[in-house]
């Protein structure tokens, strides 16, 4: 038994196993394409997520919780002929002989839920998960990656494509991500038909001359040839016939009351025809925010769209559903420098009167909620201020013996050097304001 994937890269080589006499140095270290986050980056991400909750609460979205690991067959409802699924999905047997895949990416999952405990919609949850992709690792991408998202299910309405829009583009614009935001409508079944006929028209008469790949994508999905990123086949692409020019007239009026709420709210965006997403369940509306800050390969931090038939194919009701995802690890990489971030720490205490007087201190602004530490083991005075300074706290509080005697202690602001004296009962009030 072992983890499998379609369309495997290169082999990387195989340690010894733990049994052999020698071990390889790589067994002890994260598998490739995949990373340890560790303080004080891990604080970012903890940032990133407290905002991400905190906008999504007040959106009325409640966290949803899946497994890790789901029946391979939730995931292949997402696009047999995807590259997600064709290539990169980490799956195997279990123990029992049941096929089962790694999450490689959060929607499915949470339609799952969906179709399985029927909760009374509308249904508007969002989710904090990792996700597994058999992918070539590059900055930003990795093959365990965390995905912030939402999902709504249960109303088909424009206005709610609206509200998950600006969802993200407010968050995006908080954390200080310099964007543009890109839409397109794919229609409804009868606009995806006539818009795959033409497609399918265009492209056979390049099949020859592009290759066995090129003609095996078109009869199979000719929709996912444009999102394509094969150089050898952009000029083709670029003259492809376009999903608007195919929406019938209750797509395209859907798809205006989607624009027309982005004006509506002042949000720029472009309308791009190319847009078509990396899976087959999208209907209707879908938009990726995309950074310049990024490389062009991986320009996306978050995408998303309509997908009005996924319900059903996991054996629920006819239920409409949009959403949208993003990687921790881009959106950290896309973040301005100028972004405001949370000190790691609100206080430091130092201890300068050698007889270790402050734990209870130190337990009493915990209790209050301040983000408190201390040094240990006896430090010096210097010792503890170097320690002090690399926390990164907003302010160090200082007992010292004449201090302790007149019952006060010395308050500093490290990023400004001011220093003042707090009578010790009102420490608490001094540091909350």
């Amino acid at each position: 038994m072992g983890v499998r994937h379609t369309g495997e890269p290169a082999a990387e080589g195989r340690a010894p196993s733990l049994d052999s006499p020698a071990v390889s140095d790589d067994v002890f270290r994260a598998p490739k394409g995949t990373r340890d986050v560790l303080p004080p980056e891990s604080g970012r991400w903890i940032e990133v997520v407290g905002r991400f909750a905190d906008r999504a609460a007040r959106y009325g979205f409640g966290l949803a919780i899946t497994p890790i690991f789901e029946h391979r067959e939730v995931f292949t409802r997402v696009g047999e002929h995807t590259d997600v699924v064709r290539k990169e999905m980490y799956d195997f047997e279990d123990k029992a002989g049941r096929a089962i895949a790694l999450r490689p990416e959060g929607t499915a999952s949470v339609v799952r839920a969906y179709a399985e405990h029927r909760p009374t919609p509308p249904w508007k949850v969002w989710y904090v998960a990792p996700n597994f992709r058999y992918e070539a690792p590059q900055k930003g991408r990795y093959r365990q990656h965390f995905q912030l998202g939402v999902e709504v299910l249960g109303v088909d309405d424009p206005d709610v494509d609206v509200e998950v829009i600006d969802l993200a583009h407010g968050f995006l614009t908080e954390l200080g991500v310099s964007f543009r935001l890109l839409v397109n409508s794919m229609g409804d079944e009868t606009s995806r038909r006539n818009h795959r006929a033409a497609l399918v028209r265009y492209f056979s008469s390049y099949t020859d001359e592009l290759g066995a790949e090129f003609a095996e994508r078109v009869a199979a999905n000719p929709l996912r040839l444009l999102d394509s990123k094969a150089p050898e086949w952009q000029d083709v692409i670029n003259g492809a016939p376009k999903l608007p020019e195919h929406l019938t007239s209750e797509s395209a009026a859907s798809f205006a009351r989607v624009r027309a709420g982005l004006d509506a709210l002042g949000i720029d965006y472009t309308v791009e025809p190319r847009l078509v997403r990396g899976f087959d369940y999208y209907t209707g509306t879908t938009f990726e925010f995309v950074s310049d800050a990024l490389d062009a390969a991986q320009s996306t931090v978050c995408g998303g769209g309509r997908y009005d038939k996924l319900v059903e194919e996991m054996g629920g009701p006819p239920t409409p559903g949009i959403g949208f995802g993003m990687g921790i690890e881009r959106l950290l990489l896309a973040q301005s420098d100028a972004a405001p971030s949370r000190p790691a720490l609100d206080v430091f205490v130092v201890d300068a009167t050698g007889e270790d007087v402050i734990a209870a201190l130190v337990h009493e602004l915990r209790a209050a909620g301040l983000r408190t530490d201390r040094a240990y083991g006896g430090r010096s005075l210097k010792a503890q201020m170097k320690v002090a300074d690399r926390s990164g706290a907003r302010h160090v509080v200082l007992v010292g013996k004449q201090e302790l005697e007149r019952g006060v202690v010395a308050i500093k602001t490290l990023a400004t050097g001011e220093q003042v004296e707090v009578a010790r009962e009102d420490v608490v009030a001094f540091l909350r304001n």
